[in-house]
């Protein structure tokens, strides 16, 4: 039987600021071809882990391991983009900082693939909705291996849901991983193999999706 190799290993990482804990220690492996499920309250430490796995913040204590040459991608529930400059533009940015790894090419599939307006309308000027679609496109724009979410479809309406879902499920298919948070219990069930749940900044809950949405979802959310 064949054996899927480690991406991204976290050891025991946490994080503070200040007095408080945003995240107790938590490890995890992230591993090829499997898609992992964030999932608590507001607070519970999603967001400071997706961040901690994208090397965005520096963990308290603890370390993170990744394969050599790994390409991660991150949307962060807050946008990242840079407010005058046209969808284009945040794309071809963002192709510049990925240097080879990237090209204009991929910027222009990405437009077209998330439905992006070119040149009319500064990032600042669009909906809450076409901003999330740029921000996810971004994260995408280096063909990441593991691909970080953080509520990715929070604006999205059903179609263009949908659409996201197809779109990001290529970097699994294509033997990399996927890592979201969501709040979204039927996205946990159709795309999720493994569930990571968290309240407090401390893992509840580790395993199966079926297994969490049977036996803790009511508890975790009441």
């Amino acid at each position: 039987m064949s054996r899927t190799r480690p991406l991204l290993r976290a050891d025991a990482v946490s994080r503070r600021y200040g007095s408080r804990v945003a995240l107790l220690p938590t490890s995890l492996v992230i591993s090829e071809g499997e898609t992992l499920g964030l999932v608590g309250p507001n607070g519970a430490g999603k967001s400071t882990l997706l961040a901690l796995l994208a090397g965005a913040t520096e963990p308290t204590s603890g370390g993170l391991e990744s394969r050599p040459g790994l390409r991660i991608g991150w949307a962060p529930q807050r946008t990242a983009l840079y407010g005058r400059l046209s969808a284009r533009e945040n794309l071809e940015f963002f192709v510049r900082l990925e240097g080879e790894r990237a090209s204009r090419s991929a910027a222009a599939a990405l437009l077209a693939d998330f439905e992006l307006p070119l040149d009319s309308v500064a990032a600042a000027d669009l909906s809450a909705g076409t901003r999330q679609r740029l921000n996810l496109a971004a994260a995408m724009i280096g063909e990441p291996e593991v691909l970080l979410l953080d509520e990715p479809t929070a604006s999205l309406d059903p179609e263009r849901r949908r659409r996201f879902w197809q779109l990001a499920t290529r970097v699994k298919e294509a033997g990399g991983a996927l890592v979201f948070a969501t709040q979204n219990l039927d996205e946990l069930d159709m795309f999720a193999d493994r569930v990571l749940a968290l309240r407090g900044g401390a893992v509840v809950f580790e395993g199966a999706p079926d297994d969490y949405l049977q036996q803790y979802a009511e508890r975790l959310h009441a």
